[in-house]
């Protein structure tokens, strides 16, 4: 088996590092794994479990260990059976819940099935509501030898600190534009060459997903850059006063509730880095945020960026997505300069 760096070269420095501890028999029974959204830190927990599970594991060049791939654990890992490796992920609910972390504690305190070690894997560790937080801390208080638990978290969305504090981090990178760029054009290079995307559309989808490689991918493969495009245009006609809120609202509905906070979340960003004299990293919208960010105080976007979070926890309990966004549209219509009356 290949080393996850080589498919994906900015996750060099974390994989070297968990091969080290684990060469070293440092390897932590708890580890948060943080990073942005489409940087790989599903793949790259994946390949540890597989790693952990391997009976045969090999050298490398720097003479680090990696999974064989060929014995009965790394097949199984491949083929997505494992019986010792468990992951769990939000649901329906947006939320990871306290019944798949019972399900959780029961699977670390049973042996192993197949292998000589368990793994289990939450991703999105900042999507736990408080009671599976709470039974978590009894797995991460009491840990077991042959358990290690993979906690993934995505950047800005906090870890209860009683979870943090029971667990050791290491932080992925989201990688340089060049070397992002080459691994999106390898992958596409692989469609069928009508449906390749032209340069243009992948600098677009890179841009949008602040070079997160996989994010951009899936943007590229998925209908998100058409949705943000209608969403950008209805967002534009409304803060000129030439479209009313409930309409501009139903662009941002169709993206869905996740990606249209993620949207407005990086404009509110952007806001703020150009309030105190940065770029946008939306090129295309900079224009429009430079002249709100001329004629209002930064902390105007950090109030943004709060309601941002309050429509994403309000999520979760299933808000409607349209009178959330028609909620925010109308905070963003705030900073408009008000036009004066006639005399």
């Amino acid at each position: 088996m290949t080393d996850i760096a080589q498919d994906m070269p900015w996750l060099q420095r974390a994989w070297q590092q968990i091969q080290a501890r684990l060469a070293e028999d440092r390897l932590p029974h708890a580890l948060i794994i943080n990073g942005e959204r489409g940087v790989g830190k599903r793949a790259w927990a994946e390949a540890v479990a597989c790693l952990l599970l391997c009976d045969r594991p090999v050298r490398n060049e720097a003479d680090l260990p990696v999974g064989c791939g060929h014995c009965k654990q790394c097949e199984l890992v491949a083929a997505g059976s494992h019986p010792d490796l468990r992951i769990y992920a939000p649901e329906k609910s947006r939320m990871v819940k306290v019944d798949q972390i019972r399900a959780l504690s029961s699977f670390a305190v049973g042996s192993p099935q197949v292998a000589h070690h368990k793994v289990a894997i939450i991703d999105r560790a900042d999507q736990l509501n408080i009671n599976a937080a709470n039974a978590l801390l009894k797995t991460l208080e009491e840990p077991l030898a042959d358990v290690t638990l993979l906690l993934l978290q995505e950047s800005g969305r906090p870890v209860l600190p009683t979870i943090r504090s029971r667990c050791q981090t290491l932080n992925i990178s989201v990688p340089a534009r060049e070397q992002a760029e080459r691994w999106l054009v390898a992958k596409v290079t692989e469609l069928d060459e009508d449906q390749r995307p032209s340069a243009e559309v992948l600098a677009k989808a890179l841009m949008l997903a602040g070079n997160a490689p996989r994010l951009a991918l899936e943007y590229v493969n998925g209908e998100f850059l058409k949705l943000r495009d209608e969403a950008f245009e209805s967002f534009r006609q409304f803060m000129k006063g030439q479209m009313p809120v409930a309409e501009a609202a139903k662009a941002f509905k169709a993206m869905g509730l996740e990606d249209a906070l993620f949207l407005f979340e990086g404009w509110a960003a952007d806001l703020a880095r150009m309030a105190a004299g940065g770029q946008a990293s939306d090129a295309e919208a900079a224009d429009m945020l430079g002249f709100l960010a001329k004629r209002n105080p930064a902390w105007r976007a950090h109030e943004l960026l709060d309601m941002i979070r309050e429509s994403r926890a309000a999520g979760v309990y299933n808000a409607n997505p349209e009178l959330e966004a028609s909620r925010l549209l109308l905070a963003w219509q705030a900073l408009m300069p008000r036009r004066r009356k006639a005399g």
